[in-house]
């Protein structure tokens, strides 16, 4: 009997023509003699399609190609399952592949995805829903949402929604942040609940993040005037200012005094005043170099 691969695609991702990525990837099967099963990403029901899919061909590996977005969908749909997740990074924001330092050209990422290592990763529940990478309330996931309803995607549409995001600046929130036994009262910009170091960009948000330690981290971000945002998005984070603080935890309650923006793995969720927070350790299992 055969083995089989499936491919999940997203289309649309990142504005990324995935013709080349699809023939790569079913000749790459073919030349390993496993079986080649493509299933494209619609935004409809694309969870139950895929829990549906894996049932019925039980593949040792899912390959996805997509961003952080596409990723996370396919680890929630197989969240119960023995599969390992190869990714070939192919979205606007593509944190959990430069986190898990994949390389940038196809034919390597294949090599990757196909064979060698993997990796069982930590998961991040919050209020029930799955994040991989990090999320965060206040400045960032309103750019987040700013960027959703433009027309322009790639980097430029992110520049271009970071000034209108920073013009349109509220003022900073007030928090409690109940963790580790301690209580702690804030009032900040943005909060991250980051499982790993990085964004999409490059920045290194939180240096102390390991994404299979069973821990994720709080990063409050109290004052961020325009000049340290800019530094943020392009990936001069300065780590060591007061205006930031740290802390690690596996659980964790975070009550805003106002609804703040909310997104999670670069997708907007809506604004919200509580969050309950857990880490699910070893929750996946991905290739990595």
């Amino acid at each position: 009997m055969k083995k089989n691969i499936i491919f999940v695609v997203n289309p649309i991702s990142g504005d990324v023509d995935k013709t080349q990525y699809i023939e790569a990837t079913k000749l790459f099967a073919e030349a390993e003699n496993l079986g080649f099963i493509l299933f494209e990403t619609t935004g409809e029901d694309d969870i139950s399609k895929i829990k549906s899919l894996y049932n019925q061909h039980k593949p040792e590996r899912i390959i996805v190609a997509g961003g952080d977005g596409t990723i996370k969908m396919v680890a929630e749909a197989l969240e119960k399952q023995d599969v390992i997740l190869g990714i070939l990074p192919a979205g606007s924001a593509n944190g959990l592949s430069v986190d898990l330092n994949l390389p940038t050209t196809l034919e390597e990422n294949l090599n990757i995805a196909f064979h060698h290592n993997y990796m069982e990763m930590d998961m991040i529940s919050i209020n029930g829903k799955k994040s991989l990478h990090l999320s965060d309330l206040g400045l960032n996931a309103d750019l987040v949402k700013n960027y959703e309803n433009s027309e322009i995607r790639g980097k430029l549409g992110y520049a271009l929604q970071t000034f209108t995001t920073l013009t349109e600046m509220e003022e900073p929130f007030s928090a409690t942040i109940i963790a580790n036994n301690q209580t702690i009262e804030c009032v900040a910009r943005m909060i991250v609940i980051a499982n790993s170091q990085k964004y999409g960009t490059g920045v290194v948000i939180n240096p102390n993040g390991v994404m299979n330690d069973g821990k994720f981290e709080l990063v409050i971000l109290k004052n961020l005037d325009l000049i340290t945002f800019g530094k943020i998005i392009t990936g001069n984070m300065p780590i060591d200012s007061d205006d930031i603080e740290i802390i690690s935890t596996d659980k964790a309650i975070i009550k805003t005094n106002s609804p703040v923006s909310f997104q999670i793995d670069g997708e907007y969720c809506g604004p919200e005043t509580q969050l309950d927070i857990k880490i699910l350790h070893k929750q996946m299992k991905v290739a990595i170099p």
